[in-house]
């Protein structure tokens, strides 16, 4: 049971592997779904639209609607998904970040199942029962639905754009922050930690940061990111919240993206972030710093041009996001050292051109 005392819901089916979009209908078969709609990402029809459609015929599944979608308004997402014909019993979501949580949404809204099919790993948002959504020109986390399964095919994720395989490492090892800054309100008496959300959080992050690889687009270390982003989206669920995957690391990013014209990608600031809140809580900084290395994840951000004086104005911002958590950068001197280390701690002063 959750907290709330309402059941847990966690996919019925995980699939990652190589050649995965090919076996959809196989897959969506044997769940006993005969009529879906899909939405696509941008320009993602062209490149995956033959592949999947033939494998749903294949397995005598109807597709009743297909489109591909780019927006995210709360308004449209709720339009698009009250327009669903009603003989729908799935939504797939294939594509990046806005249309998984548009077809998360829409399935939310109308009590269907939602099956994601990322073509990146750049976050957990894949996996996460919450959708990122703009609400009155703002985004906002609102409650979503989990996915009834989730597909994954290694090759697409192999074939994506670097940076999305960097935001990916850097939103998964941020789990050791996220973890650490929960822990904290726990032992200063702000909330109660679910020990079990912790455990699966923890055994994620771990497995992840201890998979031996010479190259991170070798398929142990794609299924190894995937399979661990999926986990944590199962921890916040036990939680019932995002505390054991979120911490000060996230605040951090979610104040950039209030007031920054361009956001970077959500993984890289908040990895960027976990190595700085690592240091202040004097904890597995090393493990941070030597997995953000050898990735080439520091080698990356480097090249971004990222501003001191944002950050500094994040960490300043950073308690207002979450007014009722009580994270480290919830108290004034983990600020004020959060924002001496972004000048003195020689990695960061790489990162930032100093």
């Amino acid at each position: 049971m959750s907290q709330n005392n309402n059941y847990i819901a966690i996919p019925s089916l995980l699939k990652v592997e190589k050649d995965a979009l090919s076996k959809i209908g196989t897959y969506l078969k044997d769940s006993g779904f005969q009529k879906v709609v899909i939405f696509f990402g941008n320009g993602l029809i062209d490149m995956f639209g033959t592949t999947v459609m033939q494998s749903l015929k294949d397995a005598n599944i109807e597709v009743l609607e297909y489109s591909e979608l780019d927006t995210v308004r709360l308004e449209d997402i709720t339009s698009l998904a009250f327009g669903l014909p009603n003989k729908t019993q799935a939504i797939i979501g294939l594509g990046g970040g806005k249309v998984i949580d548009a077809a998360k949404y829409s399935g939310f809204l109308r009590k269907l199942p939602f099956i994601s099919i990322p073509t990146s790993a750049s976050s957990d948002g894949f996996s996460s029962a919450s959708a990122s959504l703009l609400v009155e020109g703002r985004r906002n986390s609102v409650p979503a639905e989990m996915a009834h399964s989730i597909i994954v095919d290694l090759d697409v994720i192999k074939s994506a754009p670097e940076r999305f395989l960097y935001s990916g490492i850097g939103d998964m090892v941020s789990k050791i922050t996220a973890i650490y800054d929960w822990q904290f309100e726990e032992a200063n008496g702000y909330t109660k930690v679910n020990d079990f959300a912790v455990m699966i959080a923890k055994k994620a992050v771990n497995s992840f940061v201890r998979t031996p690889f010479t190259n991170i687009k070798e398929d142990l270390f794609l299924k190894e990111l995937v399979d661990s982003l999926a986990m944590s989206g199962i921890a916040n669920e036990i939680a019932g919240s995002s505390a054991p995957t979120s911490g000060s690391e996230h605040l951090i990013s979610h104040a950039l993206d209030k007031f920054l014209p361009v956001p970077q990608l959500h993984g890289i600031q908040v990895g960027v972030a976990t190595y700085l809140m690592s240091l202040v809580h004097d904890h597995r900084w090393k493990r941070v710093n030597t997995i953000f290395t050898d990735t080439g994840f520091f080698d990356y951000v480097e090249t971004l041009d990222l501003k001191i004086e944002d950050y500094e104005q994040a960490i300043d911002l950073a308690p207002t996001i979450k007014p009722f958590r009580h994270t480290y950068l919830h108290e004034e001197k983990y600020r004020l050292q959060a924002k001496k280390l972004l000048h003195e701690d020689d990695r960061l002063k790489q990162i930032f051109h100093l």
